[in-house]
C-alpha cells in the first residue's frame, strides 16, 4: 500500500497541538493540512521553499488549538475548509478561548460520519468519532488515521469538557478498530503516532475494550 507522504508541525506552542501536512506522495506538490492551531506562517514558509501548494484544509474537531490558524492559511492560500457540521459554529462566529483567539471563517464544507472527501489528490472517508467533543470526527484514507483528540499514545481525549462524554469515546474507539484493524496507524492530535492495537492491548483507558 502507497502510504502517504507526512509532515507534522507544532503551530501551537501552548498546547502541543500536532498540524499535520498530507500529500498523496513524496513528489506531489499540493497538500492537505489537518488542524491548524496556529500561526500558520512558519508553515507556508517552509512549503513555499518546497515548492508546495496548500490544496484543502481538514478540521478534526473545534477546540481552538485545532482551528486558531484556519482562518489565516485559508486567506493566504485560497484553500477551501472542511469542518464537522456540528462545531463549524465555532470557527464561523470567532472566539477566545483559552488564551488563544480563533479568528472567524466561513467553511465551505460541512462533513458528517460516512462522507467522503476528496482533498490534494488524497480520498479520504471521514468517520464520527464524538466523546472529547460533541461532533469530533477523523479521516482516514487507507490505514492511515488523523483522529484529532479521541486517542492518544497511552491516552485518550479529554471529556471532562463541554461535548465531552466517556462512554461515546470507548465507542468510537471501538468504533474505529471495528471499521479499520488494529494495525491502522493513528496520527493524534497530540503526540506521537501509535496504532489501534497497540493501544487496545496497552493503553491504561481502554480496559473496558479488553475485556
Amino acid at each position: 500500500m502507497t502510504r502517504l507522504a507526512v509532515d507534522v508541525f507544532g503551530l501551537d506552542r501552548m498546547y502541543g497541538s500536532n498540524t499535520y501536512v498530507l500529500r498523496a506522495s513524496d513528489d506531489a506538490h499540493e497538500a492537505a493540512v489537518v488542524d491548524p492551531g496556529g500561526d500558520p506562517a512558519p508553515l507556508l514558509e517552509n512549503l513555499g521553499d518546497r515548492g508546495i501548494a496548500v490544496g484543502a484544509i481538514l478540521v478534526t474537531h473545534a477546540d481552538v488549538d485545532h482551528i486558531a490558524g484556519v482562518a489565516a492559511l485559508a486567506a493566504a492560500t485560497g484553500a477551501p475548509v472542511w469542518i464537522p457540521a456540528g462545531e463549524a459554529h465555532h470557527l464561523r462566529q470567532g472566539e477566545t478561548r483559552g488564551g488563544m483567539a480563533v479568528a472567524a471563517h466561513d467553511a465551505e464544507h460541512d462533513v458528517r460520519d460516512g462522507d467522503r472527501v476528496t482533498a490534494a489528490g488524497i480520498d479520504f472517508e471521514v468517520a464520527g468519532v464524538p466523546g472529547h467533543s460533541v461532533d469530533h470526527v477523523a479521516f482516514v484514507t487507507g490505514d492511515e488515521i488523523f483522529s484529532g483528540d479521541l486517542l492518544f499514545a497511552g491516552s485518550v481525549g479529554r471529556v471532562d469538557l463541554p461535548g465531552g462524554d466517556w462512554d461515546n469515546l470507548l465507542a468510537s474507539v471501538k468504533g474505529l478498530l471495528d471499521r479499520f484493524g488494529s494495525d491502522a496507524v493513528v496520527y493524534p492530535g497530540h503526540g506521537s503516532p501509535t496504532t489501534l492495537g497497540r493501544e487496545l492491548a496497552s493503553n491504561p483507558f481502554l480496559g473496558e475494550l479488553r475485556s
